[in-house]
C-alpha cells in the first residue's frame, strides 16, 4: 500500500466532505445526501477517483461510527424520554416493521414474485439506516417530541427487524429447522445486550470521575472503541451493543451532566468518511438490472411506511399533527438491509442475485432521497410545534 497516497485520499476526503457540508447548509440539502452524492462522484460507478484500496477502509470505519451513533441513540433511551415517549416508540416501531413485511410480501407476491422471496424481501425492507437519520435529526437543529420519538424509533426498530427476518429465513429455508436463524439471531442481539451491559455498568461508575460532569474525549473514545472491537470478536450487533451500553450510561451515571457530549464532539470526522465512502460503494448499475421489481419494491417500500407509520402513531396517541410524519421520517435504508440480504444470498444461493441486487439498488434510491424527506418531515412537524413543547 502507497501510505503516501493513502493519507492524500484522506485529507482530500475531509476537505472534500467539508465543502459537501457547506454546500449542504447553503441549499438546505440534508449533508448525509450531499455528502453521499460526492461519494458517488468519486466512486467506481462515478469517475473512479477514489484508490482501490479505499474499499478496506469502509468496513472498520463504519464500525466505529455506527458505534458512536449507537450509543448516541441509546442515550436517548433514558427513563424521562421512555415515560414520555416509550408507547409511541413501541406502537410505531412494531407497527412499521410488521407493515413493511406484510405490505412488500403481499405486493411483491400478487405481481408474480416467488412468494417465499418476497417474503425475505419484505423482511429485509424493514431496515432503516440510523446514521443518516441521526445526522438529519442533528443537523436540524430541531429538538422536540417528535425528534426524541424517532431517535427512539431508529434505536429499536432494527432490533424488531432482525427477529422479524430470522423468522421469515425459517420459514423459507426450513432445511435445518427453526433452530438454525433463530439461535443465531438470538446470539447477536442477546449477546449484544450483556456486552453493552457488560460495558455499560462499569463505563457508567468510572467514566466522568476525571473532569466531574462530563467523561473525558479520551474516555469516549475508548468506551466506544471497546464496545465495536469486541463486538466484532464476538460476532454480534455492534448496533444493538452500542445502543444497551448507551442507554446504561444515561440512565445510571448520575454524576454526569452531559454524558455524551464529547463523542458528539468526535462524531463528525468519522461520519464524514464514512457517509463518503458509502457513497463511493453504491453501484448505479444495479438501479436497472432488476427494471419494474426495482421500482415495485421501492414504492411497495414506500407505501408501507406511510401506512404503518400513520397506524403505529395513532396507536401510539401522539399529537394529530406528527402522525403523517413518522412513515415519510423512517424511509432512509442503508447498511443493515445490505447484512440481512447477505445473510439471505448465503443460506438461498438461487436467490443470492436477485436478493442482492435488489437490496443495493434499494440502497441508493433510499440512501439518496430518505434523508431530505426526513428533513421535510422534521421541519413540517416543527413549524406547528408550540414554543413550550420544544426540548432545550
Amino acid at each position: 500500500m502507497d501510505h503516501g497516497l493513502l493519507i492524500t485520499a484522506l485529507g482530500a476526503l475531509f476537505l472534500a466532505g467539508l465543502a459537501a457540508d457547506q454546500f449542504g447548509r447553503a441549499t438546505r440539502l440534508p449533508r448525509v445526501t450531499a455528502l453521499l452524492l460526492l461519494g458517488l462522484l468519486f466512486g467506481q460507478s462515478g469517475f473512479g477517483i477514489l484508490p482501490e484500496a479505499s474499499a478496506e477502509w469502509f468496513a472498520p470505519l463504519s464500525y466505529i461510527a455506527l458505534t458512536m451513533v449507537a450509543f448516541l441513540m441509546g442515550g436517548e433511551l433514558t427513563r424521562e424520554n421512555l415515560t414520555r415517549h416509550g408507547r409511541a416508540i413501541f406502537a410505531i416501531s412494531l407497527c412499521v416493521v410488521a407493515g413493511t413485511t406484510v405490505v412488500v410480501w403481499a405486493g411483491l407476491t400478487l405481481m408474480g414474485v416467488e412468494p417465499g422471496l418476497a417474503l425475505l424481501l419484505g423482511a429485509i425492507a424493514t431496515a432503516t439506516a440510523p446514521a443518516a437519520i441521526s445526522d438529519v435529526i442533528h443537523q436540524s437543529g430541531i429538538r422536540n417530541g417528535f425528534s426524541e420519538t424517532l431517535t427512539g424509533i431508529v434505536a429499536i426498530d432494527d432490533v424488531w427487524g432482525l427477529i422479524v427476518f430470522s423468522l421469515c429465513l425459517a420459514i423459507v429455508h426450513p432445511f435445518d429447522g427453526w433452530s438454525g436463524p433463530v439461535l443465531a439471531v438470538g446470539f447477536d442481539i442477546g449477546g449484544a445486550v450483556l456486552l453493552g451491559l457488560a460495558i455499560g455498568m462499569p463505563a457508567a461508575y468510572l467514566t466522568g470521575r476525571l473532569k466531574p460532569g462530563e467523561p473525558l474525549q479520551t474516555e469516549a473514545i475508548g468506551v466506544v472503541f471497546i464496545t465495536a472491537g469486541v463486538s466484532i470478536w464476538m460476532e454480534v450487533s455492534f448496533l444493538v451493543a452500542g445502543m444497551t451500553a448507551g442507554t446504561i450510561i444515561a440512565n445510571f451515571a448520575k454524576h454526569h451532566e452531559r454524558t455524551f457530549n464529547e463523542i458528539e464532539h468526535i462524531e463528525w470526522p468519522f461520519m464524514l468518511l464514512f457517509f463518503l465512502l458509502a457513497g463511493a460503494s453504491l453501484e448505479l448499475d444495479a438501479l436497472w438490472s432488476l427494471g419494474w421489481l426495482t421500482a415495485a419494491y421501492v414504492a411497495l417500500r414506500i407505501v408501507s411506511r406511510l401506512v404503518a407509520g400513520e397506524i403505529g402513531a395513532r396507536l401510539g396517541h401522539v399529537p394529530a399533527r406528527e402522525r403523517h410524519a413518522y412513515g415519510p421520517a423512517l424511509l432512509p435504508q442503508a447498511g443493515v438491509a445490505v447484512g440481512m440480504a447477505l445473510v439471505a444470498a448465503e443460506a438461498i444461493p438461487q436467490w443470492a442475485a436477485t436478493i442482492m441486487t435488489l437490496t443495493v439498488a434499494a440502497t441508493v434510491v433510499f440512501e439518496i432521497i430518505g434523508p431530505p424527506v426526513t428533513l421535510m418531515a422534521l421541519r413540517y412537524v416543527d413549524a406547528d410545534v408550540p414554543s413550550e413543547d420544544r426540548s432545550d
